[in-house]
């Protein structure tokens, strides 16, 4: 019986120990597009409205992308003023999918930008833009090898973006 055990025991040690977990490979050429919508940031007191947001991402080497960015948002306020934000940029991102042995069809990532934010508004709100460096944090998760959801807060046009997400290459 002891010799039963051992055996089993040691089976099962060994397919434990062998089972390798895959992770979304970022590597280069690889390529994603996001499309969503947003809500939160860009408001001022009073204000709400979706916003409409894209981004690529091109991998230029394991776990980094590079791409772009842009986001728009337009809405009136209780208090009788409308505003009219955009934003568009460059943005980096690192992918911890090994780092953190994620699941094959989950990605992981965050990262930051260099963007150039305007706006333009009527009554008490002006005009304005600026160059800032926004931050995100966000993930996918994969429904097929090429469509999937993405979710990123982070500092933009909207705070939260949710959307679909396709992946073209790799």
């Amino acid at each position: 019986m002891k010799k039963i055990f051992a055996i089993v025991a040691l089976l099962s040690l060994s397919l434990l120990t062998t089972t390798s977990f895959a992770q979304m490979a970022i590597d280069k050429g690889t390529k994603f597009v996001n499309l969503g919508i947003g809500i939160g940031g860009a408001g001022y007191l009073g204000t709400s409205a979706l916003g409409f947001n894209a981004a690529a991402d091109f991998g230029v080497t394991k776990n980094i992308t590079v791409g772009a960015q842009a986001g728009y948002r337009s809405y009136g306020s209780s208090f009788g003023y409308s505003l009219s934000a955009f934003d568009i940029g460059a943005r980096g991102s690192y992918h911890f999918n090994e780092l953190l042995n994620t699941p094959e069809n989950v990605d992981l990532y965050a990262g930051l930008g260099l963007t150039y934010f305007g706006y333009t508004g009527d009554g008490f709100v002006g005009d304005a833009s600026f160059i800032y460096v926004p931050i995100h944090i966000g993930g996918r998760y994969m429904f097929s090898d090429k469509v999937g959801g993405f979710a990123e807060l982070g500092s933009a046009v909207s705070t939260l973006r949710l959307g679909v997400t396709f992946k073209l290459g790799q």
